[in-house]
């Protein structure tokens, strides 16, 4: 009598799951699309809407009205002054009197830089524009790795859960037909519960997935920016084997080309240079010039005057040192940063080919090996010339054979992104 309870209530909780997922699926169908983001759309999505990224944007147009600063002339100056006024001798204050006894002064002046000093100024401001030009396309190249990271952490799980719940179908249409087995005496009770209770092995399977899949969504979502996708919006894409075309000694060439980070080191180089160029424009003495108007005792008179500073102690000697050893040092960076290119290029290039290696050693027949011997494990089971350890045995290692294998073909297409990463550029052969 309690068996039969049982067996009923199992059969209105497939029939209600039947229910509800009809009523989802339809629901879906008359509903709005979902919004369906690809890799390029979501690296795109994140560049435009990073804060990180507008933020560091910002200090190039800082840079830029740095150049502005640096290319503006000195203002010319305005003196003038009024001497022998009588303050104390109150009736003195006539026109006749204060043109013979007072002295009025008016001028102008001017500095006139020499060594090119603007110039120089305009040119160390418009290299130091460069290197925080190729900063920022450097955090662009940081970001765009992050997004293809979360992205295909999401086709794991969106494939996981794909897999786990093809898993979890097949399984409960085997508890279906092991009850009919059992029902006609085939196999016992005992077998029959075993298998009962594997069935949640394949439930929880589906719900972590699940989960890993929406926490995935949710983290890449805060990548390309909360407002930018709708709340219930999908990836679209599968896990993709894509054998590496280029050798080596290419990627590395062209890294050196195209990593930002490589090309602020050399601009670097070049910016370091110009200091040392303005340093040594700052050791000219400038050069002041004026011209004043004069009204005393009744004569007006004008005059010129000129200033020129010996630089007999103060030659700017100091800073002059200093550029020098700068553009030392950035040379070594440049040095070294190209040293981490490289090496970058060559370890991303290994380890993406390593895991070629495993992707194939699956593809090679691994997968359908995998295949087979479940669903004979499984057909020899319903014949009853297998055990039924053999055949959930078979079960289990199948599954565990194509997790395994979809958590390879992930490294993989991580490890093609870190090589893009390394190389600098996404468009790879």
């Amino acid at each position: 009598m309690t068996s039969s309870l049982r067996q009923g209530r199992e059969r209105w909780r497939w029939a209600l799951q039947a229910v509800i997922g009809a009523l989802l699926f339809n629901g879906l169908a008359a509903g709005q699309p979902t919004t369906q983001i690809t890799l390029e759309q979501a690296i795109d999505l994140a560049l435009k809407n990073s804060p990180a990224i507008w933020g560091s944007r910002t200090q190039v147009e800082q840079n830029k009205a740095q150049e502005i600063t640096a290319n503006l002339r000195p203002n010319p100056v305005l003196l003038w002054d009024t001497q022998f006024l009588p303050f104390f001798s109150p009736g003195g204050f006539s026109t006749d009197n204060l043109s013979q006894t007072s002295q009025f002064d008016l001028g102008i002046g001017y500095t006139f830089e020499i060594g090119r000093k603007r110039q120089a100024r305009l040119l160390a401001a418009q290299a130091q524009t460069d290197v925080t030009t190729a900063q920022v396309a450097d955090n662009e190249r940081a970001l765009k790795f992050n997004v293809a990271q979360q992205f295909i952490a999401a086709l794991l799980a969106k494939s996981n859960l794909e897999f786990a719940t093809q898993n979890l179908k097949g399984f409960q249409d085997t508890v279906r037909i092991n009850e009919d087995r059992l029902k006609a005496g085939d196999i016992s009770k005992n077998d029959f519960l075993k298998i009962r209770v594997q069935l949640l092995q394949f439930e929880t399977d589906v719900s972590a997935a699940r989960l890993a899949k929406v926490q995935a969504l949710f983290s890449l979502r805060q990548l390309m920016g909360y407002q930018s996708v709708p709340h219930g919006y999908d990836i679209s894409g599968n896990l993709e084997f894509h054998e590496i075309k280029s050798d080596e000694a290419d990627l590395e060439a062209r890294a050196l080309q195209e990593r930002p980070d490589f090309r602020a080191a050399r601009l670097g180089v070049n910016a370091a240079q110009s200091q040392l160029t303005l340093a040594k424009a700052n050791g000219k003495q400038d050069l002041n010039v004026s011209f004043n108007y004069s009204h005393a005792a009744g004569t007006s008179s004008g005059s010129f005057f000129f200033s020129l500073p010996l630089p007999v102690f103060n030659r700017n000697q100091g800073e002059i040192t200093r550029s020098r050893f700068a553009i030392s040092q950035a040379n070594f960076a440049a040095q070294g940063a190209e040293e981490g290119v490289l090496t970058d290029v060559r370890n991303a290039y290994e380890a993406a080919k390593n895991s070629e290696q495993i992707v194939t050693l699956y593809r090679s027949g691994y997968l359908d090996q995998a295949m087979e011997s479940r669903d004979i494990a499984e057909f020899a089971y319903r014949q009853g010339s297998a055990t039924l350890l053999d055949f959930l045995d078979a079960e289990r290692s199948y599954r565990t054979t194509q997790l395994a294998y979809r958590q390879s073909l992930a490294g993989y297409m991580l490890a093609l992104e870190q090589l893009r990463q390394a190389v600098g550029t996404r468009d790879l052969p």
